[in-house]
């Protein structure tokens, strides 16, 4: 999903979109480093690192079956209002399975 697409720009200013990875913050650094020298835009949004998995594990998204030496989370999507209520939310154990920015966005326009 490409996040730095998914807000038009009336809701910019009330929208934050957060990222959170289990990697350190070396390993995010890189991934940010790769993303801008693929796209020539540096990613715009809040990417937190996690890599003793507490975030992770409090939303339950911890993947059991990964390899003991790369502890990957199910990756997950989640909307949450101002009053810190989750709205929506989207989990899939294939990484590969994502919501679309128009799924995500039509959540968003009804808050």
């Amino acid at each position: 999903m490409e996040l730095r697409a998914l807000l038009p720009d009336e809701l910019q200013d009330d929208t934050e979109i957060v990222t959170v990875s289990v990697d350190d913050r070396e390993g995010m650094q890189l991934m940010i480093d790769r993303v801008a020298a693929d796209d020539g835009v540096t990613p715009d949004f809040i990417m937190l690192s996690d890599p003793d998995h507490r975030v992770i594990d409090r939303y339950g998204l911890f993947n059991e079956d990964a390899p003991p030496n790369r502890p990957l989370p199910h990756p997950a999507t989640y909307v949450i209002d101002k009053e810190g209520v989750v709205r929506y939310s989207f989990v899939e154990v294939d990484y590969r399975v994502r919501p679309t920015n128009e799924d995500i966005l039509a959540v968003l326009m009804t808050l």
